[in-house]
């Protein structure tokens, strides 16, 4: 499964873009990964006029293959496990110290790791804090695709559909990662070749039968489960309900503008798809929380371990102490939501608040030329994606929202004495279909 000298089922399976899984199945790099998972690059690549994510795509030789811009794949070269050097530089340190001393030294670590501008070094506090292992990844960046249903097929039942089980959706699609003719990580070039993987997963046609073996292998999200009561009840009461609430409202005026017109249904169609699948996430995990009395459960675990700490000093507190916490942070954390689900939601205001990157290095004078270069390349891809009518609609909805829910002393000072000066300074200009006039409510 693993090991460093040798080529193991690891080398086979890849972060396919921002986190998805992926596996290479042949001697040429071909991949297969989800369908949503490529979702974006078929829907970039698509124009109305040849619509692959509505009506699929084959090439039928690798001159066919089209191009992902700007998706990469990374393959995993070693774990380490640096636990004992990130306890000594944070040793005798609580709070933010502790933070900043493990964040310094994790990034020293990290950057004595890697050898060549393809490779990254990242490393992952396990068990809440208690194991670091650092992962080094070697990244490719000329994919293309290869392969993919339409969508009636690769998305089928919707977001009905997603995460349910049992799922009748051909959930897949197929890419292909280019090397240079020496087989060294190289951007797009039409000479680049298929690579050649150290690894690749046989695909057989025999079918499965009854107690046939089955693995796992891949790059799954966080966990929770070792949430406490006080976190679930906070989950269930304000972080899902509002966040659920606050997708609903984005997606119903990217939706109504996406019914209108083909490019913008293309255009809108991957951020819509990523918004709509944790909105489905965020309500089903409430449901799941509530009917199965998960908050009732972890109280009685954590009776039976309060009542087992009684004699144990080091123990004892430990829920003293999380009740305390999550009741100072409580009145705050539907302020968190509102922020990065409603304001952060407009996609205006998330390019605007990236630029507090350059602000930053302006104000300590280092990295001012690397912020700007990345300022520029994200508002490069935010015009690329930017629909300025669902936009207005999303901004004006959740800052009203925001305005009517939290209170008044968590509003962030003069926002909203501005926003009404700006209305009544163009209040003879109509206001846009469904929204308030700013000069008469924020």
């Amino acid at each position: 499964m693993y090991s460093i000298n040798k080529s193991s089922l690891k080398d086979a399976i890849i972060i396919f873009g921002g986190g998805c899984t992926g596996e290479i199945v042949s001697n040429e790099g071909l991949i297969f990964t989800n369908h949503h998972c490529g979702y974006d690059a078929i829907a970039s690549a698509s124009t109305v006029e040849h619509n692959y994510l509505k009506n699929g795509f084959y090439a039928l030789n690798k001159q066919q293959e089209i191009p992902a811009k700007g998706l990469s794949v990374q393959f995993l070269l070693r774990v380490e496990d640096v636990t004992s050097q990130v306890e000594t530089a944070a040793k005798g340190l609580s709070g933010a110290e502790r933070a900043a001393a493990i964040q310094k030294i994790t990034a020293e670590i990290s950057k004595n790791a890697v050898s060549m501008p393809s490779q990254e070094a990242r490393i992952s506090p396990l068990y809440k804090g208690n194991q670091f292992l650092m992962y080094v990844y070697e990244r490719y960046t000329d994919i293309r695709l290869v392969g993919t249903p339409p969508e009636s097929i690769g998305k089928y039942g919707g977001d009905t559909d997603n995460w349910e089980w049992p799922r009748h959706t051909g959930d897949f699609s197929v890419f292909r990662v280019y090397a240079s003719k020496d087989g060294k990580p190289a951007e797009y070039a039409v000479d680049n070749v298929p690579l050649k993987p150290k690894h690749f997963l046989p695909v057989s046609v025999k079918g499965v039968k009854e107690n046939d073996y089955a693995m796992i292998f891949g790059y799954p999200g966080g966990t929770n489960r070792y949430e406490t009561s006080y976190g679930v009840k906070l989950k269930t009461d304000i972080e899902n309900p509002f966040t659920v609430n606050l997708r609903d409202v984005r997606l119903k005026y990217m939706f109504e503008e996406m019914k209108k017109d083909p490019a913008v249904k293309l255009q809108l169609a991957s951020s819509y798809a990523g918004i709509a699948n944790y909105w489905k996430f965020f309500d089903g995990e409430s449901k799941q929380l509530l009917k199965y009395d998960v908050y009732g459960q972890k109280q009685k675990n954590e009776a039976d371990f309060i009542n087992w700490a009684k004699n144990k000093p080091e123990y004892a507190n430990i829920f003293a102490q999380y009740e305390k916490l999550y009741k100072d942070w409580t009145p705050y954390a539907k302020l968190r939501v509102y922020l990065n689900e409603g304001i952060y939601g407009s996609p205006l205001a998330a390019f605007a608040g990236s630029l507090a990157q350059v602000e930053n290095a302006l104000a300590k004078k280092t990295g001012v030329k690397e912020a700007l270069a990345a300022a520029d390349k994200a508002r490069t891809n935010f015009l690329a994606k930017e629909n300025k009518p669902s936009d207005l609609k999303i901004m004006a909805a959740t800052a009203m929202m925001y305005y009517n829910d939290i209170p008044k002393d968590q509003h962030p000072i003069g926002f909203f004495e501005s926003v009404r000066k700006f209305g009544e300074l163009n209040d003879e200009k109509p206001s846009a279909p469904g929204l308030p006039t700013c000069s008469r409510t924020p």
